[in-house]
Formats: structure tokens, C-alpha cells, sequence
């Protein structure tokens, strides 16, 4: 049996692998146009051949890892799994992009350059000559364009070719002064070690790379000697070890891109132009401001809620008219059919009251969710909101804050779970921490039916367009806010994370792209409600139909209450769930809502999202009442005393924890079970607080006060004295700076 052909695909981020890993496996991992979007290794064989495994790399800028999905790529590298390394290189920034291939080359693995976006450059009137390049590294190069798929067979039969050879040692060289010190190293470097990877360990030993000293396992006194040549050279050349080899490297890109490139004589792009306008420092925030106003206003307000009206109307209401013909709703079709094959009443409220009204109403949100997604899908693919991480990284930076935790939360529009999974790329423990409790208030896909519904209906006017934009910027506005307040404590203070990042060409989406960016959301949104809304809806229909009898004044048995004699019509006010709500409702009653169905819901909410719209849909028996019922309403308004409670209400489930799968996400990247309750713990504690303030004045507004008044001022003016007041004295000295990779 013929073995197994491994090809790693490395690079910087941003520059194509995921794109070029998905055309030659059928995968559909997902692409993006900022850092992160892999932050693990991911693993498929070849389409057109099951033999070659493709293994896609985390993106990195250099061998020297400074974070942990750099980690992965190198061990992976240096680990000897793959036979071939196809080092993908954005051809649009090639000078950026040699950086990188120059020490993929030193690794001593056979290699093929793939100068992806070749299309772009040409379209630039830019010329790259492949083979004085291919001369110059002493590697294969080919030019491809990952996205429209040229070039693409001749890069694989290449890396097959490739993968056949033996390692060779790299053909670049740096100045002899420094050629001089390496050979003497490499002498020092184990015998042990192949003599094509020599030349690599030799350069890592040169920078000092303590995670390479430690894989070697030299002696004392080989690493005693190591450092005495180093010594002697940082003396010689007046700088330090780790620079002079970038500039070794750079001064060697710098010949290659004399002799490789021909540029077109200098003009400003387009995207260059747009930029000149979104990336204003006056401008970029309030463009971005609008357009997101812009994305929930078309996706809430109009051609998302006109679809969500008619499934929540008809499909799962009162039915609909189909050329001419009454057609039931699903609710009646499913309770004609249990009442047919004769299912107990028991039975019939499971699935009807429980299931099909919890999931339906969750389901009714979809064509909310298709343009909502249709739309930031769109402005992720095409490079505004690469820009936005741009624009976002002077605000944070502005208070030591990076905007490389930007990324994870444009990331958590979608998903909180891949949002966790992309602070991966932030090098600080401290910032990748902060970000991890902070990025999951940004509204995610599962909170949007809460947005959409709950706070539409309980608001209670024709026109609440604002609500959607306000509940989004909220989200933002915490994530700053709590981000300048935990800097300035000793458990997160330090200089922030460096954010570097290629901004790509402005460039209408891929149709296949983008479809599959809005089918991953709606599928996973799918697959949720028929799998923990499913079971969710299931616990909450037992706990809200089975109670004690006592309550209702009959003889103490325990059972399904519609059934037994003497329990008011209401007997959702004596069910185990009215219980167990009314035992912590007091937490929420200075927040304003206390009665046990909204404590219910929040509790669900914990969760998944979702169920907070799932709960009240059983509950409150929205399959029973379209959105324009007055009953509707009705309903909701009796959970809450005020306005102010309704705002609190959906500010609170908006911020607090989020849903168990990103819980246990949380748990992982934190890796210490005192840091995720931490985590956890703050976010809850800040939606409460931001729920407190806004309930309490609101009745202050209205000249209502209470003791709970004073404790609203209290935790305003204690948020305002720790956003105003200066760094502590030493904390960014204290704490150690981190190198962002040479430029």
C-alpha cells in the first residue's frame, strides 16, 4: 500500500491558505480577510487524490513564535510529519510575505512557493518572473490565484514532484561576517541532528530562541560557547543578535524584489482611495457606526422582518393561503395528527406547546438571520471589516488597550464559540484573557432573535428600528468599557498586544464564498434549535406543566397539572418552573422584572441564547397570537413593571455569560478553572450592573426612587472613576514587552 504524502500549507495570515485548503479538499473551513480565522490545524486529503494529506497551518509571520497558534505551525514544521511545505505567499505583499519563506527555506523540508493573488498584481500592472525568484531561493515558485483556481494543478503536481526529493540545505546566504559565526554554531548543533536542518538550529541558537536551546538539549558548554560567538558578533555589528539576522534577511528580500519585481509606475488604487475615507481618523468610526446601523436596520426592520412576520404569522400561527387554498399552520397539522392517532392530551401539549412552539419560534427567525448574515458576510468578504480592526485598533489603543482583540469579537458576530477560539492569535496572556470575557458581548447570531423579537414586542411601538443598532453598539460599548476598567488592575495591566495586519484589496466576494460563509451561520443556528433547543424546550414544557397540587389547593399529589382537578387555568403559575423562577427572582427585581416567566427565560438563556425566545414562546403561547395581537403585548408587559425593566431585561441576557458550548470554549482557551469563574463571573456581574442602572434610571427619570437608586449611582460613579483615572504608576514597566514580528 502506497504510503501517505503529507503537504503542510504555511504562510502569513491573511494570505490565502484557507481558500487554496478548501479548493483542493472540498472542505468548506471558514475564510476570512483578518489573522485568526485558523487558529488550529485543520486536516483533509486531496480531492483528486486520497493519498496526499493537506494539512492547513495556523497563519504566522515568522518561526519565532510569539503566540500559540504560531507554536502550532512550528512544531508542526520542525515535528518531521510533512514531506513538502507549499509556503503560500500573498504576491500582493511579497516583500512582507519573503520574510516568512526565507526561514520555511532554513527549515531544510522541500518546499513550493505559491504566490497566491497573482491575478491582483497583474491586474496592477505589476510583474513577478517566477523563475529568477525560484533561482534566488532555491525552491520551486508558481503563481497562482487560490480563489479562482489557476495555477492550481501545477502547483500540486510541483508539491508532489517536490515531496519525492530528499531535504536539501538552503541556497541563501548572508553576509560572511555573520555566514562565518553560523558555521561555527552549526559545529556546535548535535550530531544527532540531520545535516539539512542544521543550518536552521544554527540561526535559531544565533537569536537566542529559548524554546530552540531547549529542543536541542545542548551542553553547558556548547551553549556557553554559542554564546560567546553571539557576544562577539552583537559587539562587532553594534546591534542585537535577533536583529542582525532580520536585517540579513531583509537585505536579501530587498535584492530579490530588485531583480524579481518590476513595479507599474506608482498610482493610488481604489481601495487606496475608499481608504483615504473609511480609514479617516475623523471619519472611519461614524462611517462604521452607520453602516452597522444600516446592516441590523435592513436585517430587523424591513426585508428580514417581513419574511420572520409571515413564518411567525402563518407557517407557525394561523395558517396561510396557498393559490386560493386555506393552509393550515404547523401547530394544527400536528395536533390533527397526534389527535388521529389517538395521543394522549399529555402528549399533545409536549409536542405541540413544548416542541413545536419552542423550535418553531426559534425557527421563525431564520430569514432575520439570512439577511442579517447575507449582509456582515458580505462586508467581511469583501475587506471593510479588516478595516474596521484598523480603525478600532486607534480606539484601543488610545486607552492600552489592542486592537487585535477586535478581530475575535468581529469573529463573535456570528458565533461566540469561534470568537473564543480566535484570541488564539493574541501573544499577552493578560490581553488574550481580557479578551476572552469581553468578546462574547458583542451580539451573536443566537442573540439575535431576542433583539428581534423580544425587545421589538416589548417596546410596544410601530417603530423600534433603533433597537437592533442600540443592542449592537451596547455590546461594543461594553467590550470598551470593560476593557479600560481591567487594564487598570494588576490582574490585566501591561502593554498591549502589537496588531499587525495586511489590509486586503477591496474586491467583490466569491458567490460560492459568501454562500457558504451565510449557509455555515444558518446551519449551525439549524442544527442548534433541533438539537439543545430541542432538548431545552422539552425540559422547560415538563418543568412548566407538572406541579404539586397543593398550590392550587388540592390534595398534594404531584403531576401534570392540566389534568388534575382544582388548578386555575393558569396553571403555569404552579408548575415546578414557577418554583424554581420565584426562588431567585429577587435577584432581578431591582433590575425590574421579578416575576418568575422572565426569570425563566434568563436562566434558559444560560443555556443557549436561543431559549430565551424558545421559553417565552411556550410560556406565553406565541403560536397562539401573531405579532400583531394586542394579546401579545399584554403578555409580555405583565412580566414587567416599566420600560426601564424591559431595557434591563434585554441588556442583561444581551451581556451576561454566554451560551454552555461558548462556556466550555471559555474553560478551554482559559486552561484554569479559577480564571474561566472569573470570566464568567464578570460577565454576569457587568450585565447586572449595566441591568441596574438602566431600570433605576429610568425610574428616576420618572420620579421614582429607592435604596436601589443609590446603589445604581454608587456603581456608575465607581465604572466612571475607573475609566477616567490614570494608568497605575509601573504597570505597562512591570510587565514585559511583546516584539511584534519585523516589518
Amino acid at each position: 500500500m502506497a504510503q501517505d504524502i503529507h503537504v503542510a500549507l504555511a504562510g502569513n495570515p491573511n494570505c490565502g491558505k484557507t481558500t487554496l485548503f478548501n479548493r483542493i479538499t472540498g472542505q468548506n473551513g471558514y475564510v476570512g480577510n483578518w489573522p485568526g480565522v485558523t487558529v488550529e490545524k485543520k486536516e483533509a486529503r486531496l480531492s483528486s487524490d486520497k493519498s496526499v494529506v493537506v494539512t492547513d497551518l495556523p497563519g504566522i509571520y515568522s518561526l519565532s513564535p510569539y503566540s500559540p497558534e504560531e507554536r502550532v505551525s512550528r512544531d508542526y514544521l520542525m515535528g518531521g510529519e510533512p514531506d513538502v511545505v507549499v509556503n503560500v505567499v500573498d504576491a500582493t505583499n511579497l516583500e512582507r510575505n519573503l520574510y516568512l519563506t526565507l526561514q520555511v527555506v532554513e527549515t531544510g523540508l522541500p518546499v513550493v512557493v505559491a504566490l497566491n493573488m497573482a491575478d491582483l498584481v497583474e491586474k496592477s500592472g505589476d510583474k513577478i518572473d517566477a523563475d529568477k525568484l525560484s533561482r534566488r531561493l532555491g525552491v520551486p515558485v508558481v503563481a497562482i490565484s487560490a480563489l479562482k483556481g489557476s495555477g492550481v494543478d501545477e502547483l500540486i503536481s510541483l508539491a508532489r514532484r517536490e515531496a519525492a526529493k530528499k531535504a536539501e540545505v538552503p541556497a541563501h546566504r548572508f553576509d560572511s561576517a555573520i555566514e562565518d559565526v553560523l558555521d561555527k554554531i552549526e559545529q556546535l548543533v548535535p550530531a544527532t541532528v540531520p545535516t539539512s536542518k542544521r543550518r536552521y538550529w544554527a540561526v535559531k541558537l544565533f537569536e537566542r530562541d529559548a524554546s530552540a536551546c531547549e529542543s536541542l538539549g545542548l551542553s553547558d558548554a556548547a551553549a556557553a560557547k554559542v554564546e560567546a560567538l553571539v557576544a562577539a558578533c552583537e559587539k562587532d555589528c553594534d546591534d542585537d543578535a535577533e536583529s542582525i539576522i532580520t536585517g540579513e534577511r531583509y537585505a536579501l528580500i530587498a535584492h530579490m524584489m530588485d531583480e524579481c519585481v518590476k513595479r507599474a509606475p506608482q498610482r493610488m488604487s481604489t481601495s487606496e482611495k475608499i481608504d483615504r475615507v473609511v480609514t479617516n481618523r475623523i471619519l472611519g468610526l461614524p462611517i462604521f457606526f452607520a453602516v452597522m446601523f444600516a446592516v441590523y436596520y435592513l436585517a430587523i426592520s424591513t426585508f428580514g422582518t417581513a419574511a420572520t412576520d409571515w413564518v411567525n404569522d402563518n407557517l407557525f400561527g394561523e395558517g396561510f393561503e396557498l393559490f386560493g387554498t386555506a393552509m393550515p399552520s404547523v401547530p394544527d397539522v400536528v395536533t390533527s395528527w397526534l389527535e388521529a392517532v389517538g395521543a394522549s392530551a399529555m402528549v399533545t401539549s409536549l409536542v405541540v406547546d413544548g416542541v413545536v412552539a419552542g423550535v418553531g419560534a426559534v425557527l421563525g427567525f431564520i430569514p432575520q438571520m439570512v439577511v442579517l448574515f447575507v449582509l456582515l458576510s458580505f462586508l467581511e468578504d469583501c475587506g471593510y471589516m479588516a478595516r474596521v480592526a484598523f480603525v478600532m485598533d486607534r480606539v484601543f489603543r488610545r486607552f492600552g488597550l489592542s486592537g487585535k482583540s477586535f478581530i475575535p469579537m468581529l469573529v463573535s458576530t456570528g458565533c461566540g464559540v469561534p470568537g473564543v477560539l480566535a484570541t488564539k492569535t493574541i501573544e499577552n496572556e493578560k490581553d488574550r484573557r481580557m479578551t476572552v470575557m469581553t468578546t462574547t458581548f458583542i451580539p451573536c447570531g443566537a442573540k439575535l432573535p431576542i433583539i428581534a423579537l423580544l425587545m421589538g414586542a416589548l417596546v410596544g411601538t410601530s417603530d423600534a428600528t433603533w433597537i437592533a443598532p442600540l443592542f449592537y453598539f451596547l455590546g461594543v460599548v461594553a467590550v470598551i468599557v470593560s476593557g479600560i476598567m481591567l487594564k487598570k488592575t494588576k490582574l490585566f495591566a501591561g502593554r498591549p498586544t502589537p496588531f499587525v495586519m495586511e489590509l486586503p484589496s477591496y474586491h467583490f466576494p466569491s458567490i460560492r464564498s459568501w454562500a457558504l460563509h451565510v449557509w455555515e451561520r444558518v446551519s449551525a443556528y439549524i442544527k442548534k434549535a433541533f438539537t439543545i433547543i430541542f432538548a431545552s424546550t422539552v425540559v422547560v414544557w415538563f418543568l412548566s406543566n407538572f406541579g404539586t397540587a397543593t398550590w392550587a389547593g388540592g390534595t398534594g399529589a404531584f403531576g401534570f397539572l392540566p389534568a388534575m382537578e382544582g388548578v386555575p387555568e393558569e396553571f403555569t403559575d404552579y408548575s415546578v418552573l414557577a418554583m424554581l423562577g420565584g426562588a431567585v427572582a429577587w435577584i432581578f427585581a431591582p433590575l425590574g422584572f421579578d416575576s418568575w416567566q422572565a426569570t425563566a427565560m434568563s436562566v434558559t438563556g444560560l443555556v443557549a441564547k436561543e431559549n430565551v425566545v424558545a421559553t417565552a414562546a411556550q410560556l406565553l403561547h406565541l403560536a397562539d397570537a401573531t405579532e400583531a395581537d394586542p394579546s401579545l403585548w399584554t403578555a409580555f408587559a405583565g412580566m414587567f413593571a416599566t420600560t426601564g425593566g424591559i431595557m434591563a431585561f434585554g441588556a442583561f441576557n444581551l451581556l451576561c455569560a454566554p451560551c454552555f458550548a461558548a462556556m466550555g470554549t471559555i474553560r478551554v482557551q482559559m486552561n484554569s478553572a479559577k480564571w474561566t469563574a472569573v470570566a464568567l463571573g464578570y460577565e454576569c456581574g457587568f450585565a447586572w450592573v449595566v441591568g441596574l442602572m438602566i431600570n433605576q434610571f429610568y425610574l428616576a427619570a420618572t420620579g421614582v426612587f429607592s435604596v436601589w437608586t443609590v446603589v445604581a449611582v454608587a456603581f456608575a460613579a465607581l465604572i466612571v472613576f475607573q475609566l477616567v483615572r490614570p494608568m497605575p504608576k509601573g504597570a505597562w514597566e512591570d510587565a514585559p514587552a511583546v516584539a511584534a514580528p519585523a516589518a
